[in-house]
């Protein structure tokens, strides 16, 4: 794990960063494949790890169906955070600072974040035409994950990460303490380095963990 603790103080303060999808939220894609009956949209970053590949596969198949963003929100209207989330989200942010770093867009998550009381979401944006076409889409920096997480380190923060997915797995190996939350068999499999919490009372129980091994 980083080394970047050594410089801080006992009482150091830890910064919570969460993944959104999977973590808090059901996963937006596979909730709009289900509903338009469309199969090819039910890949996520928990099978594709390239996000680019994932990405452009998407708005393929969005073209080709015709479908725009107004399609896909509407869905999103009728979704809310995985059961037991808003309750451990409040707990966290009682414990922890908490900031969520997201490869959605903020383009989709305004219903969501209102539901969990508005933290902190760091994300990316959709290129949109004026007739709801989504065209394109624009990272807001490349692995922003990762990158967040090693500019709190230049803050001299120490950093407990928690996701689900492929694209969770830098940011967990940039932090102080990564931990896998529900992932699937590979992405356990393939990074067994990692401990996993498969319901918020676990996922709680390591982030205590992991923050007192932080402290020594």
């Amino acid at each position: 794990m980083n080394g970047c603790l050594e410089s801080l103080p006992t009482a150091a303060v830890e910064i919570a960063c969460l993944d959104l999808e999977g973590v808090l939220i059901p996963e937006i894609w596979i909730n709009f494949a289900q509903k338009t009956g469309i199969d090819d949209l039910l890949a996520t970053t928990r099978d594709v790890p390239d996000y680019d590949v994932l990405m452009r596969q998407r708005l393929d198949i969005l073209h080709r169906h015709g479908l725009k963003i107004q399609d896909v929100v509407e869905v999103i209207d009728g979704l809310g955070p995985l059961e037991g989330a808003k309750d451990f989200l409040d707990w966290l942010k009682s414990e922890f600072q908490v900031v969520i770093l997201s490869d959605t867009f903020y383009d989709f998550t305004g219903p969501f974040m209102r539901q969990l009381d508005y933290p902190t979401l760091f994300c990316h944006r959709l290129g949109v035409s004026e007739e709801g076409r989504i065209e394109d889409y624009h990272l807001r920096m490349p692995d922003q994950k990762r990158e967040a997480v090693k500019r709190f380190h230049e803050l001299k923060f120490g950093v407990i990460a928690a996701g689900d997915s492929y694209n969770d797995t830098t940011m967990l190996g940039e932090a102080d303490r990564g931990i896998l939350f529900c992932p699937p068999q590979n992405v356990v499999d393939e990074f067994p380095q990692f401990p996993v919490a498969t319901d918020y009372d676990q996922l709680k129980a390591e982030f205590i963990a992991a923050r007192a091994a932080m402290r020594g």
